[in-house]
């Protein structure tokens, strides 16, 4: 039986190696006939990757718009502020609609308060920004620890199903009793990997611009703080007269 069982193996390997090399591996070559081999397990495979890709595209485009502000944004904020013009500064927050923008507008809208309340008020305004640019991250962590493992559940259940065939097939043993599972097993992997790894590396990097961005944003934050440390400063010798 061992040596039946052997002998079908590599009958399997020989005709694979034809079929490649022949003018009829045209199946075999085929994407699409391969993903059919890999199984139902397939189906939540791709449907990852697809998830995976709309997030990667989504949260890209979100956080690039996020990115970008006028560069004299902020010298623009420090003159309304300088002149008392604070309804200017408003406008020009409101007009920007950047993460930046409305965490300098809640901070304006405190000009008055102690610096403290001013502080924790961006702060709280930051957090939320931030949330908002992470939405859906998570999910591509997921899918890099998921879709690997479904492959890696693929490859046993193929090969569960070869020897299944095996063993139900007697003496009469066939290399496509062998083929269909590890087609399934093969292919399962396969696809599972390349959407982890994809996934993985689409995680971090969406991690690497949001961290760009939030790093931006704290900057403004202290420049602003500077600026109305600054002001009230150039303000006390004049009440003092």
């Amino acid at each position: 039986m061992k040596i039946m069982l052997l002998q079908a193996v590599a009958d399997t390997v020989g005709t694979t190696a034809d079929s490649s090399g022949g003018g009829s591996g045209t199946e075999f070559t085929s994407i699409f006939s391969l993903m059919l081999k890999g199984g139902w397990l397939m189906i939540p495979i791709i449907l990852l990757a697809v998830i995976a890709v709309y997030i990667l595209i989504e949260r890209y485009l979100a956080i690039k718009r996020a990115s970008k502000i006028d560069p004299h944004f902020m010298e623009n904020i420090k003159d309304y502020v300088y002149t008392g013009n604070i309804e200017a500064a408003k406008t020009l927050c409101k007009n920007s609609d950047t993460p930046t923008a409305r965490m300098l507008e809640k901070g304006i809208i405190h000009i008055g308060k102690p610096l403290k309340h001013i502080d924790a008020a961006i702060d709280n305004v930051g957090k939320l920004e931030i949330y908002k640019m992470e939405k859906n991250v998570s999910t591509l962590a997921t899918i890099a620890g998921a879709a690997p493992m479904l492959g890696f559940l693929g490859t046993v259940t193929g090969m569960i199903r070869a020897f299944y065939n095996i063993a139900h097939a007697g003496n009469n043993i066939d290399p496509g009793l062998l083929a269909g599972g590890i087609y399934e097993a093969l292919v399962t992997t396969a696809t599972g990997l390349l959407v982890g790894i994809l996934a993985f590396i689409g995680y971090n990097f969406i991690v690497s611009l949001t961290d760009n961005v939030v790093h931006k944003m704290e900057a403004n934050t202290i420049d602003f703080i500077d600026l109305l440390q600054d002001k009230d400063q150039r303000n006390e010798p004049s009440n003092q007269e």
